[in-house]
């Protein structure tokens, strides 16, 4: 697909790096607020609870459809254009949906949406795994996962403040979009660019990294089906708009202070024992919440740990992933995560809706638990992967992220 041809300098750029966590922020932003904006607003219509989850999944839709061409997109156009261009999407999409507010017109849009925020995901994080040093590759990866759940956060803070029934978390949106397209543009001669060249590809990687492709499609079940129904969850039981908003916000916010803890953790106690942890806490944080739902300080404590431990998991798959492959193999490997968040983000609100219709609201959190079970008997009985100095499961060893992409 790609490789780099500018060389990485050993000293970071650190607005270069400001500018792409940006980028990651923008793509939190996007799911953050528009999940439980929208989910508010067909509510209030009182559309059935798996027509808000599959309105939802139109946007993971759009990132699986989108994810295997984004690096060609990047080749031909250049990255930096690329993400650029998303952008200004962004920006469009927002309008559209907040001038628009028809269900129909929303599968389209929302399809666009995934679109777009699919090249600002894969640009982001390959950017990020070529410009850290290996010395500080974790640390690096948790703030790229706090600056994702940042974006997360904003959206339902917004909410807490602005409201559900006006245009202002729109305009607010649709601002951040175009602050974004700027500051890219105006740094893109300091960002990796890519040529034609060899490379892996999605179909050659997956066989690698099943494992860690599982896990990227559980978070993003997670996340999206929390912010997708947790409103419809919360109303079901007492909880009015604005409780619901900071109950999400709080949620978010525990993603924000421990990715980076999550990740230096891991660099001690080796990602295996990591990712048993966080599930333990995230089951036990499903069977709490229909205890907790109606006592509000003690569900924000609750909601503060389940979110950070719910979606640490996909931090210590992109650390697994930027220690084990390289150049070409890297880019592919976002890719499948990109695809795979696709999947989780369309199989979470949808399976989740069904569910609530089927089995009542606790479906939602039955659910949730029972599949973070099942990832943590997949972790326990998993052979440990080979150490970054060591060699991959094609016999290619990880090279250094400052190494350029061959």
């Amino acid at each position: 697909m790609a490789r780099i041809e500018s060389g990485i300098s050993e000293n970071l750029d650190k607005v270069a790096l400001a500018v792409v966590f940006l980028m990651v922020a923008v793509f939190g932003l996007a799911q953050g607020l528009t999940y439980p904006l929208l989910s508010f607003i067909l509510e209030r219509q009182g559309t059935p609870a798996w027509l808000i989850g599959a309105n939802a999944a139109m946007m993971a839709i759009g990132m699986i459809a989108s994810a295997p061409l984004i690096p060609g997109l990047s080749i031909r156009f250049g990255a930096a254009r690329l993400a650029v261009a998303c952008a200004l999407a962004l920006a469009v999409l927002f309008a559209t949906i907040a001038f628009w507010q028809s269900l129909w017109v929303w599968f389209p849009a929302r399809f666009l949406l995934g679109v777009a925020i699919n090249g600002l995901y894969i640009a982001s994080e390959t950017w990020v795994n070529q410009m850290a040093p290996d010395r500080i590759r974790g640390r690096l990866l948790g703030l790229y996962a706090t600056a994702l759940a940042g974006g997360f956060a904003l959206g339902p803070a917004t909410l807490a403040v602005t409201g559900t029934q006006t245009l202002t978390p729109f305009l607010l949106c649709i601002a951040v979009a175009f602050t974004c397209a700027g500051l890219i543009w105006s740094i893109r001669h300091r960002l990796p660019r890519f040529t034609t060249g060899d490379s892996g590809s999605i179909r050659k990687i997956a066989p690698m990294i099943p494992f860690l492709m599982a896990v990227t499609g559980i978070a993003a079940a997670f996340d999206q089906a929390i912010l997708t129904l947790f409103p419809v969850y919360g109303l079901s039981n007492g909880l009015d708009e604005p409780a619901i908003a900071t109950a999400l916000a709080v949620l978010i916010v525990g993603n924000i202070l421990f990715q980076v803890p999550i990740g230096t953790l891991a660099d001690k106690w080796g990602t295996g024992r990591v990712m048993a942890l966080l599930c333990l806490l995230t089951i036990a944080g499903a069977a709490l919440l229909p205890f907790l739902i109606t006592q509000r300080v003690v569900l924000w404590a609750m909601l503060f740990v389940w979110g950070s431990a719910a979606y640490g998991v996909y931090t210590i798959a992109l650390m697994e992933l930027g220690r084990r492959f390289t150049g070409a193999m890297l880019i592919s490997g976002n890719a499948c995560f990109a695809v795979m968040w696709g999947v989780g983000g369309f199989a979470g609100p949808t399976i989740s809706g069904a569910t609530i219709d089927i089995a009542g609201p606790h479906g939602l959190p039955l659910l949730l638990g029972t599949v973070y079970v099942a990832l943590l008997v997949a972790t326990v009985l998993r052979r440990p992967p080979s150490d970054a100095g060591g060699r991959n499961a094609s016999g290619i060893r990880a090279a250094p992220a400052r190494d350029r992409i061959q």
